[in-house]
């Protein structure tokens, strides 16, 4: 074998390692970039359908229907910003709804009427931003504006954050007599 044929055969050889190298390299990266693109994928697909759920909780409510007891997860924490007596954590759908929106509700003589303005998700988060409108038991109109901060878990609210105007609530909560039940 003459000198110039293994020079020949050693830079081939090295052309070689090089790619292979460089192919050992770009394997994992394209199998990086498949699980990203299947991780937008299901992120996708989890913003949509809790996004989905949240619309059509909205829909029956404003359709008149009770929808927390379908929406909210037993041990959701519910949070409302804000000073006022109802303002603070609740730990539970159970005292969410007795200490907060029970105060409100039996103090309407016609349940609240939602109108969304705007629902976005991203991830397992839906923002949602409506008006409530509704009559007190004393004949007067309440109307409040909400932003509600809904961190979904398994199709359910696991953790909320309320922004409302809570000196219209306060003053239907002080004002009016509580429906008899």
């Amino acid at each position: 074998m003459t000198l110039q044929r293994c020079h020949h055969i050693a830079r081939a050889s090295r052309t070689a390692l090089i790619a292979l190298g460089l192919l050992s390299l770009a394997v994992p990266g394209a199998a990086f970039a498949n699980t990203a693109a299947t991780q937008a994928t299901d992120s996708a697909a989890i913003e949509q359908r809790n996004k989905a759920i949240v619309e059509a909780a909205f829909e029956k409510w404003r359709g008149g229907t009770y929808v927390f007891a379908e929406l909210l997860a037993p041990d959701v924490v519910w949070t409302i910003h804000g000073s006022g007596p109802v303002a603070g954590t609740y730990l539970n759908q159970k005292d969410f709804i007795e200490q907060a929106s029970r105060p409100l509700t039996s103090r309407l003589a016609t349940p609240i009427a939602p109108e969304v303005h705007n629902i976005f998700a991203d991830g397992d988060t839906v923002i949602i931003r409506f008006d409530g409108t509704a009559t007190t038991t004393s004949g007067a109109p309440y109307r409040n504006q909400f932003v509600w901060i809904l961190k979904m878990k398994d199709g359910l609210v696991a953790n909320a954050e309320a922004f409302l105007d809570l000196v219209a609530y306060q003053q239907v909560v002080d004002n009016n007599a509580p429906r008899s039940q």
